[in-house]
């Protein structure tokens, strides 16, 4: 199973996670929708977009891409923005954007490259690297626990695993939902063992 899929599963079960990682605790985060689209008249395909109500023209459309692999060809900066804006033409929105790379890995960023430099000192562009999300399992959400599970090392992923099962077993009243959550555990504990 390729990483963006397991992302995008754990979004769709979880679709505030994004906020805790960007330090977005509002209560109006939990009106967003998560859902992977198609910009027309290319083959282009955004890993995730996290949309606003359409009552809520004020609150920004999050444009969110997953890279859990080297970028060898130099096409991860270039062909994010080149979606955002194709994006922006079709659709048009109202609301404001942003864009958040999430990264399992520090060393996977390519670096900003030369002609997107003034995203650099933006708010539009948010980086994120699982291998550097602090705090103890027990401290944290079940969703973040996921996501920094993504990130660990592999010697130590079947403990935070173990530690994300037990938080899910104690937290979670919803017997599906602790389920799905238990399956892409082990989801992304295999995965990870894989890389």
């Amino acid at each position: 199973m390729r990483t963006d899929s397991l992302f995008y599963q754990l979004f769709q079960i979880y679709p505030t996670i994004l906020f805790e990682l960007i330090g977005d605790l509002s209560p109006r985060t939990s009106t967003y929708s998560f859902l992977s689209q198609e910009v027309k008249q290319t083959s282009f395909r955004i890993d995730g977009i996290l949309l606003p109500p359409p009552y809520a023209a004020d609150l920004p459309i999050y444009f969110v891409e997953f890279q859990g692999y080297r970028d060898l060809n130099g096409d991860l900066y270039p062909s994010f923005f080149s979606e955002i804006f194709l994006y922006l033409n079709d659709y048009r929105p109202a609301n404001d954007w942003r864009g958040i790379l999430v990264f399992t890995k520090r060393r996977l960023d390519p670096g900003l490259p030369l002609h997107y430099q003034d995203f650099a000192r933006s708010s539009r562009l948010q980086r994120i690297y699982l291998d550097q999300l602090t705090g103890e399992v027990a401290d944290i959400s079940i969703g973040l626990g996921l996501l920094q599970l993504v990130g660990v090392k592999e010697a130590t992923a079947p403990e935070t695993a173990k530690q994300i099962i037990e938080k899910a077993q104690r937290e979670l009243t919803d017997v599906t939902e602790r389920q799905k959550i238990i399956e892409l555990i082990e989801t992304v504990s295999f995965t990870s063992s894989q890389n």
